[in-house]
């Protein structure tokens, strides 16, 4: 496989998480647009890695992948609370949680 499927791959995965994080309204698919850009920049990071014969891209994918993790927990947390305090979890009422 060529490098430039693997680019093109992760250009249209991080289109569509950029779309996702855009237009919806809904917490749990705005996070898992987070994910897919996420994921499009650890394709990059691999694929670079692989044609360059060096680990250094890997190494990052993984620090990237350590981060996601943190971010979907933290990310849940808030979509709860806005659920527990507004009974839905349109991202648009978050503003309405301010003290």
């Amino acid at each position: 496989m060529f490098l430039n499927q693997f680019l093109l791959l992760a250009a249209v995965l991080f289109c569509i998480g950029v779309y996702g994080v855009l237009v919806r309204k809904n917490g749990v698919l705005v996070l898992m647009s987070i994910e897919l850009i996420l994921n499009a920049v650890n394709i990059n990071l691999v694929a670079f890695s692989a044609f360059n014969q060096n680990i250094d891209g890997q190494v990052f994918a993984l620090f990237i992948i350590a981060v996601a993790a943190a971010e979907v927990g933290v990310g849940l947390a808030i979509v709860l609370l806005i659920y527990r305090n507004r009974r839905s979890i349109d991202v648009a009422e978050a503003n309405l949680l301010k003290g």
